[in-house]
C-alpha cells in the first residue's frame, strides 16, 4: 500500500443503509451529515476516548474524530478507573460517551440528529485512526496503533470473505470498543457492506429481538460464551445467513449444535489486537485456517508473523502455526501456552478443549502455577463449571484422554468463571481461585 494512498471515510453509496436505530434506517448520506455536525463541536486536539454503548453513536464519534485528525482510544473495559488510566497514560484530551461517567477530562455527548448534507472526507491511509488495547488477560493491556489503511483493508477483506452485501443485517454482541467488535460491527458497515444494529445486545432475548428487527440476510457476530448461553436458553432465532465467532477457541461440538439449531454455517475469525482479523474457517470443516486476501504469513520453527495490508511491518504472532497446502495453516496453541511435565509437553488451551468437551461440563479452564518450571511437585489446576459433577468425576473423565502428569490437582468447582463481557479470562483472577492465599 502506497504511503500517500487515501481512502474515503465510507465506501458506501449515499442512499445505502449503513445502520438501523430501532425502526429507523440511517443512510450513508445522513451518517456523513451527522459526522460533520459532531466534528464541528469537537476540541481542536485529540486523541479522544470513545466509550459509547450505542453502536451507531460509537461509529459517529469515531468518524467525527477521524475527520478532525484525532485518533480514537478503544478499550473494551468500560470501568471508570480503567478509562481514567487510559486517558491519563495516553494523553486523551476529551471523551465521547452516551452515558454518564466521571472522568478527569471533558466528556461530550454525540447526538444523532438531522443536518445538512456533508461531503465524504478523504483520509490518508497512514494516519493513525485508532489505538486498540489488548485485553490484559496475561498482564497490563498494551496499546496498538491502527492506521486507517489497515482498518479499511481489513473491513473490505472481511466483507469479501463472509459475502456481506449492502443488504446484510449485522447484529453484534461484542462491545464496539473491542477490536473484534470494532472491525465487524463498525468498520464492516462503514467500508465493507451491510447495515449495523445500533442497540445493546447481550442476553439471548436481546439477540433474538435484535435479529428479528433486521431484514434478511442476517449475520450474527458473537462469541463462544454467548453462543453457549443462547443455545442453552432455547430462544428461537429468525433465519440467519451465518454466525461469526471469535475471542476464544470454538469447540466443534458447540459449532455443530449451533448449526443444527440455527440452520446456518458457524464461521470463526482468527486474529489479534496487534494485527486485526487475518484469517477464518468454518469450524466443522476442519482445523485449517484460510488467510484473508492480501495477508501473508511467514511460518518458521522459531515462530510466525503476518504481513497485513496497511501495517508498516510484519506482526509477530503469539501462536505457533503449522503451514499447510494452498496457503492455509493450522494453529498449534500459544507459545507461552505450552507446559512441560514429566518429560511431556502439552498446550493449556488444548487441555482446556478436552475439559470443556466432557459431557456435563459447561465451562472450564486449565492453568499452570507460576512455579511450574522450578517446583518438581507443582501440578496443573482446573477450574470447572459442571453442575452435577464432582472433582473426582471430572478427573475420571480426563483420565485416558490426557497424560497422567497433566491430570489437574486441584480441580476447583465453580458456579461460573470470571469472564469479561467478551469471554476473556484474566490470569490473576484465575490464579486467585485455583491457589487462594491462606
Amino acid at each position: 500500500m502506497r504511503t500517500d494512498a487515501t481512502f474515503p471515510l465510507t465506501a458506501r453509496a449515499p442512499g445505502e443503509v449503513i445502520f438501523r436505530r430501532g425502526a429507523m434506517p440511517v443512510t450513508a448520506a445522513r451518517f456523513l451529515a451527522e459526522v460533520a455536525a459532531l466534528a464541528a463541536r469537537l476540541p481542536a486536539d485529540g486523541p479522544v476516548l470513545n466509550f459509547c454503548a450505542d453502536r451507531y453513536l460509537a461509529l459517529v464519534a469515531f468518524a467525527a474524530a477521524l475527520s478532525r485528525g484525532h485518533a480514537t482510544l478503544l478499550s473494551a473495559d468500560r470501568s471508570p478507573q480503567r478509562l481514567a488510566d487510559i486517558a491519563r497514560l495516553h494523553g486523551a484530551r476529551y471523551a465521547l460517551a452516551d452515558t454518564d461517567v466521571a472522568l478527569p477530562l471533558p466528556v461530550l455527548r454525540p447526538e444523532a440528529a438531522p443536518s445538512e448534507a456533508a461531503p465524504n472526507p478523504v483520509i490518508r491511509a497512514d494516519r493513525v485512526a485508532a489505538i486498540a488495547f489488548t485485553s490484559g488477560s496475561t498482564g497490563e493491556p498494551r496499546p496498538h496503533a491502527k492506521p486507517w489503511g489497515a482498518l479499511v483493508a481489513g473491513a473490505r477483506a472481511a466483507a469479501a470473505r463472509f459475502a456481506v452485501t449492502p443488504c446484510t443485517g449485522i447484529v453484534g454482541t461484542v462491545p464496539a470498543q473491542h477490536m473484534y467488535g470494532f472491525e465487524t460491527t463498525l468498520m464492516l458497515p462503514l467500508q465493507g457492506g451491510g447495515a449495523g444494529h445500533a442497540g445493546p445486545v447481550f442476553y439471548p432475548s436481546d439477540m433474538a429481538e435484535a435479529l428479528a428487527a433486521m431484514p434478511a440476510p442476517r449475520l450474527l457476530v458473537t462469541t463462544p460464551l454467548q453462543m453457549r448461553a443462547l443455545l442453552g436458553s432455547g430462544v428461537a432465532l429468525p433465519p440467519l445467513r451465518a454466525v461469526i465467532s471469535a475471542t476464544a477457541p470454538l469447540a466443534a461440538g458447540l459449532a455443530a449444535e449451533a448449526e443444527a439449531a440455527w440452520g446456518a454455517p458457524v464461521l470463526e475469525i482468527y486474529g489479534a489486537t496487534e494485527a486485526g482479523s487475518v484469517a477464518s474457517r468454518r469450524t466443522l470443516e476442519g482445523d485449517a485456517w484460510l488467510p484473508y486476501d492480501g495477508t501473508a504469513f511467514t511460518i518458521t520453527e522459531d515462530g510466525a508473523s503476518v504481513t497485513v495490508p496497511g501495517l508498516p511491518a510484519p506482526v509477530p504472532l503469539a501462536d505457533t502455526l503449522e503451514a499447510l497446502e494452498a496457503g492455509r495453516f493450522r494453529l498449534g496453541g500459544r507459545r507461552a501456552d505450552m507446559v512441560k511435565l514429566a518429560g511431556k509437553r502439552a498446550s493449556l488451551s488444548g487441555l482446556t478443549s478436552i475439559l470443556t468437551g466432557i459431557e456435563g461440563v459447561a465451562d472450564g479452564v486449565f492453568l499452570a502455577p507460576p512455579d511450574l518450571d522450578r517446583n518438581p511437585r507443582a501440578r496443573l489446576a482446573a477450574l470447572v463449571v459442571a453442575p452435577g459433577l464432582t472433582p473426582q468425576a471430572v478427573v475420571a473423565a480426563l483420565r485416558g484422554r490426557v497424560e497422567p502428569a497433566f491430570l489437574p490437582r486441584p480441580v476447583v468447582m465453580l458456579r461460573s468463571l470470571p469472564r469479561d463481557p467478551v469471554g476473556k479470562l484474566r490470569q490473576g483472577d484465575l490464579a486467585a481461585l485455583a491457589w487462594p492465599r491462606h
